[in-house]
């Protein structure tokens, strides 16, 4: 049986990762995580630090904002994890940064400053999970009407809705 590596052997295994020595140098202590699995790597951010973070692999070569979605790992705490896709076109390299969320204080920093297209993608997450991101521009719901009750992807909302 393998074990999985600690965050410090994969930061060092992978330290030469634009990434990496660029999150290392600008916010040490950001990185609450790392993985490298199956040729992808996750880093878990601090969520008070997400953005920053985005700007910092922005500006290391990660270009384009792929996705954002959000995991609920209901009944643990932080209950859910916001994770952010992330591609490097002239670096031909793909990362995934995570934020984990609680449900008391349900809200991380928006990143649509950092990429614009974070925009749909947020409101999709707070319609949904109801993760909420603080400096959004529009925070509505974007899939469910204006009176629903709740957030269906949820894992404690009940199968049928509320009634």
């Amino acid at each position: 049986m393998n074990a999985t590596p600690s965050k410090d052997a994969v930061l060092e295994a992978h330290a030469q990762n634009q990434a990496i020595s660029s999150l290392l140098s600008s916010l040490p202590g950001s990185i609450q995580d790392a993985k490298f699995d199956r040729n992808e790597l996750t880093l878990t951010i601090d969520k008070d630090q997400i953005r920053t973070a985005c700007e910092v692999v922005r500006a290391a070569g990660y270009n384009m904002l792929v996705d954002v979605t959000c995991v609920d790992w209901y009944p643990s705490e932080p209950r859910f994890q916001v994770t952010y896709h992330i591609l490097s076109h002239s670096l031909k390299e793909r990362l995934r940064l995570a934020a984990m969320v609680d449900s008391i204080d349900t809200s991380v920093d928006s990143i649509t400053p950092v990429w614009p297209s974070a925009n749909f993608y947020e409101r999709e997450v707070w319609d949904l999970f109801g993760v909420r991101f603080h400096g959004h521009p529009n925070l509505r719901r974007i899939m469910m009407p204006d009176e629903w009750e709740g957030h269906p992807l949820r894992k404690d909302y009940p199968v049928e809705g509320y009634r």
